[in-house]
């Protein structure tokens, strides 16, 4: 059965008898109809309550007519910037203009704008004065308060302001925008819908803002860094589902954002449910002629079995977005989406993944989090698991036994990342069989990060053993299986805290594995995370303990070229590195050191010569004797 795209525009929209939709949907995306992008599962899900929805793709935001291909909708605009913050799309660490997006038609970068929602919510608002305007998606999910921006270094306000939007549906979004949908609906004036969990709202009205904690006003935000490091801590204990709290930010005497507290999990059948939509699967035909959409090919053979994640990193905004109650799909939801891939003409026989945010997380981490969710001052696996913890991959080994069952399947990957501190924990070590045997292909890459303690601390990493410890048993594990495969570690330089010597004991790490990394990740202060936090205040904001910050580019630059210090164009950074972190015994000829020296004078010369001529003589005697 052929599955019909939403309307990309106008024709689209009259062949199916319509003469008005309900919503337009501007994303800053190409239109994709696969539940790996936002849009599509936010549409679909709309659909499916009898909503019509129309998608306006890339839209010229200096064309108001861009915004007016289905004219006016019935219940109003629904923004995103597509799957990507817009600035992490368009903009690397180093503030460098990226060549190409993956999310547009052939790659062509600069068919969206800088910070896409506020742009698009603006040229609507031009056109469509009183029309509902609702943001969703990552870009405002992550900054609906108050926020670091890196781009442009400074704390912007709420994005809900800066936009002129009404409302923002933040996280994922189903349970939130059907309420919005209904309620827009049935009448009610999109002012009024101030109450429904998982949005964020504009109140003119203190006295409407009922059961809230109030926090530090945007004025106390930009005058002192310790009340933006306390708000948002404040903020990061209110993310859960079960006890996060309303919040409240003030901008004047008759303006607050509030935030309502985050919208209850999916429930297994209702994952079920938003993956069985009668998704396309792949991009709108109209962009075959331009190559079609890059990032379907990371996501047309994967398997999403999962959502949120009680990992706690602390560079990741999954707590913000996704929550830390893992959402699972069930085994037979999976396999039916498997044999469907295995029927796509494309098809090779690799399922390329079967994950989400954290692979091998299948179930909450305990049994608690499902009646009052995950504890707010405690972690599940930092520093060390909790000894609630349900560390159990038996429900995982099931689903992957059976997927490599599946005629046409030729092999199963894992590619989203596993937790090696999971893995560990775990008593029966099956999994770890498992992976090696079945699902390994050469190299599994894992993130330890760093290998520094005060580094590892801040990120909620677990200590360097652990690693170590998890790097052995995968060495000894493909030992029995006579398997040459090899660990592949992801590392990370410039996180707040990590000083030129902790970025020297990450390169002594390479140097002992006998690895030098092709890409570094430097770290990137994306909104709403805990290391941004730090970052732009210079504090972590858990014990209000003073972090150091590699801030300049040129420090920035010296620690990456520590990890990849045998790369002969880094030379003079690494070079400047070690002399300034007081590493110089690194810089010879012995096996330990990252550098050879400068080149030597004349006089150095001579005596490396004469020192050279002494020990052969030293050899030849020792022979005669």
């Amino acid at each position: 059965m052929e599955r019909r795209f939403l309307p990309l525009n106008r024709s689209e929209m009259e062949e199916r008898g319509w003469d008005q939709v309900d919503f337009a949907y501007v994303i800053g995306d190409a239109y994709v109809d696969h539940p790996s992008f936002g849009h599509a599962i936010i549409s679909r899900v709309l659909e499916s309550r009898g909503f019509r929805v129309g998608i306006i793709s890339q839209p010229d935001w200096r064309d108001p007519e861009s915004i007016s291909v289905f004219g006016e909708p019935r219940l109003g605009f629904l923004v995103s910037s597509g799957n990507m913050d817009s600035m992490v799309n368009h903009y690397s660490v180093s503030k460098k203009r990226r060549k190409t997006d993956a999310y547009t038609p052939g790659g062509e970068m600069g068919r969206r704008p800088d910070y896409a929602c506020v742009v698009y919510s603006n040229l609507i608002r031009r056109t469509y004065k009183d029309k509902p305007i609702i943001l969703g998606g990552i870009e405002a999910s992550l900054r609906r308060l108050a926020h670091y921006d890196y781009w442009s270094d400074r704390l912007k306000r709420s994005i809900l302001l800066d936009s002129g939007a009404d409302l923002i549906s933040y996280g994922m979004g189903e349970r939130s925008i059907v309420e919005i949908a209904e309620a827009l609906d049935a009448g009610l004036p999109i002012r009024e819908l101030t109450y429904i969990d998982g949005t964020v709202v504009k109140v003119r009205d203190k006295e409407r803002i009922e059961d809230a904690k109030f926090l530090p006003s945007f004025d106390e935000l930009k005058k002192d860094k310790k009340n933006y490091a306390a708000s948002f801590y404040t903020q990061y204990l209110n993310t859960d589902a079960y006890n996060g709290k309303r919040l409240a930010e003030p901008y004047s005497d008759h303006l607050w954002v509030v935030q309502n507290p985050p919208a209850k999990p999916l429930s297994m059948i209702e994952m079920d449910d938003i993956y069985a939509l009668p998704y396309a699967r792949t991009y709108h035909p109209s962009y075959e002629k331009k190559g079609g959409v890059p990032a379907v090919s990371e996501v047309q053979f994967s398997l999403i079995s999962n959502r949120g994640c009680f990992g706690g990193c602390s560079f990741c905004a999954l707590t913000f977005h996704q929550g830390r109650i893992v959402q699972t799909r069930s085994q037979d939801s999976l396999i039916q989406e498997a044999k469907q891939i295995t029927k796509e003409k494309d098809f090779k026989g690799y399922i390329h993944d079967v994950g989400g945010p954290t692979a091998d997380f299948r179930h909450p981490a305990c049994d608690r989090q499902l009646d009052h969710g995950a504890c707010q001052n405690r972690q599940c696996l930092f520093p060390r698991p909790c000894p609630n913890l349900d560390a159990d991959h038996s429900d995982y080994v099931q689903l992957l036994r059976k997927l490599r069952e599946i005629p046409g399947v030729k092999k199963v990957f894992i590619r989203s990342g596993i937790r090696f501190d999971y893995v560990l924990a775990d008593k029966k070590q099956e999994f770890l069989r498992e992976l090696c045997e079945y699902h390994v292909s050469g190299q599994l890459k894992v993130a330890p990060e760093h290998v520094a303690e005060p580094v590892l601390k801040l990120m909620g990493k677990p200590e360097h053993s652990v690693y170590e410890e998890f790097a052995r048993r995968f060495r000894r594990m493909n030992e029995q299986l006579k398997k040459k495969q090899y660990l592949v570690p992801y590392l990370m330089s410039s996180h707040p805290g990590s000083t030129l010597k902790e970025a020297v004991k990450l390169a002594e790490f390479c140097r002992d594995l006998g690895y030098m990394p092709e890409q570094v990740q430097d770290f990137y202060p994306t909104p709403s995370t805990l290391s941004t936090c730090m970052y732009y205040t210079g504090l972590d904001p858990r014990t209000m303990k003073p972090v150091y910050v590699p801030k300049s580019p040129h420090e920035k630059a010296m620690q990456r070229a520590l990890i990849q210090y045998r790369d002969p164009r880094l030379r003079s950074l690494v070079k400047e590195a070690l002399e300034k972190a007081g590493r110089t015994d690194l810089i010879g000829y012995g096996p330990r050191c990252l550098i050879r020296p400068d080149r030597t004078c004349p006089t150095e010369k001579t005596e490396q010569k004469r020192q050279r001529k002494k020990k052969t003589i030293r050899n030849i005697h020792k022979k005669m004797r």
